[in-house]
């Protein structure tokens, strides 16, 4: 382990967000090193806090995305308290926040009174659709833009329902782009002195990914359908039936397909197959050949068809459930279940860090705080007195 900072290490962020898409944001910069304080309301803070499984009264959910962060609770109607998150912006180097759309300037937060006040500030606004645009007044949901972007449409089974995605696919990959997007920004800062705005719609982050869809559509127009587990330009690439269960097969390159029906399944009359011949062929003939693979691996369990898979060097694997997952020996070598001390979860399980620096790691350092656990305490460092806090207390200001 390094004795060296973390990379973001110096990077000051103060945490306006709730819920998913700016916790996540805000958890990834405090993993890689930035001090981060989230400010949240009175009483019943982050909504997120309201999401169980609880454990003790406690949020599991809100535990797991606000690690490595201080907790201070202002209530930013009051003028007073405000004077004071104006200090804390004057120390910041990035605001995150995802109110809805014309929220922060009806309670001063916004990005022109801020920057006013720091101009070397990144502002960094997470929204369902966007500062500006015809949806940019809706309030924005994971679900709502995973129907929007058309991923609903091509998810799932042929001739099925619409299915989502089996995680928060958006709420996280605005996190991630907020994140990345801060990152760019924050090499900017340091080599001009200028702040800035950043605008990202959950409706729109997703929609780069769209890598072989986008390339049939606009090449010639072809819109993306469900395709189960299978690939869109690849085959056999998708989960195939065993004699005890699913695995994973990915023999995406003609190396590999022949290695497959030689080595593994046995098969080498598929190799000459006219239906198979090329990726295309096999693509086209996919019905044909995706009962013929289930066919030969019938005979043998999943465990069986991995190793002979493995021995082979054809791409292969099993098809956990989460609680697989967390048992990995693999995922457990390389520290991506971490455990923390939490006040009131106490010993608690979570994912580790998924990037792994050779000079500069992050660190899980801190359980998430309890509502309004280093109010005193931080409001203490920007030289807040103690009988004006006790005043703020007294009149459920802060918390």
């Amino acid at each position: 382990m390094s004795n060296r900072p973390p990379p973001l290490a110096g990077m000051k962020v103060l945490d306006l967000s709730q819920i998913m898409a700016g916790p996540y944001c805000t958890m990834v910069l405090a993993d890689l090193g930035a001090e981060v304080i989230k400010v949240e309301k009175p009483v019943t803070g982050d909504d997120s806090r309201e999401m169980g499984p609880y454990v003790n009264g406690e949020s599991s959910c809100f535990a797991h995305i606000n690690r490595n962060k201080q907790g201070v609770s202002l209530n930013l109607k009051d003028p007073e308290t405000r004077e004071i998150l104006y200090d804390m912006v004057r120390w910041a180097d990035v605001v995150v926040e995802n109110y809805r759309v014309g929220v922060t300037k009806s309670l001063g937060v916004d990005y022109e009174t801020l920057s006013a006040i720091n101009p070397r500030l990144i502002y960094c606004s997470i929204s369902g659709y966007g500062q500006t645009g015809p949806y940019s007044r809706k309030g924005g949901f994971d679900l709502v833009a995973q129907g929007l972007t058309g991923i609903m449409s091509m998810t799932g089974e042929p001739g099925g329902r619409p299915l989502k995605s089996g995680i928060a696919i958006y709420d996280v990959g605005a996190g991630l782009t907020a994140a990345y997007s801060i990152m760019a920004a924050y090499v900017h800062q340091i080599r001009s002195g200028e702040g800035q705005q950043i605008d990202i719609s959950l409706a729109e982050c997703g929609l780069p990914w769209f890598v072989w869809e986008a390339a049939a559509y606009f090449a010639e127009g072809t819109v993306a359908q469900p395709t189960g587990s299978r690939h869109r330009v690849s085959a056999p690439y998708q989960a195939l039936r065993t004699g005890d269960g699913f695995i994973v097969i990915g023999a995406a390159n003609q190396r590999t397909w022949e290695k497959l029906c030689r080595d593994v399944i046995g098969r080498p009359d598929l190799i000459d197959d006219p239906r198979f011949l090329t990726n295309m062929d096999r693509m086209t003939n996919i019905e044909a050949l995706e009962p013929l693979l289930e066919e030969a691996f019938a005979s043998a369990d999943a465990a069986t068809w991995i190793a002979r898979c493995e021995a082979a060097s054809v791409p292969c694997g099993p098809i956990n459930d989460f609680g697989d997952a967390m048992n990995d020996p693999h995922y457990l070598a390389r520290g991506m279940v971490e455990q923390i001390e939490h006040p009131k979860l106490g010993a608690m399980k979570m994912i580790g860090i998924p990037t792994k620096f050779s000079k500069t790691p992050g660190a899980i350092r801190k359980a998430a705080p309890l509502l309004g656990e280093d109010t005193d305490l931080v409001l203490r460092n920007f030289g807040v007195p103690e009988d004006q806090i006790a005043s703020l207390r007294a009149r459920g200001a802060v918390q």
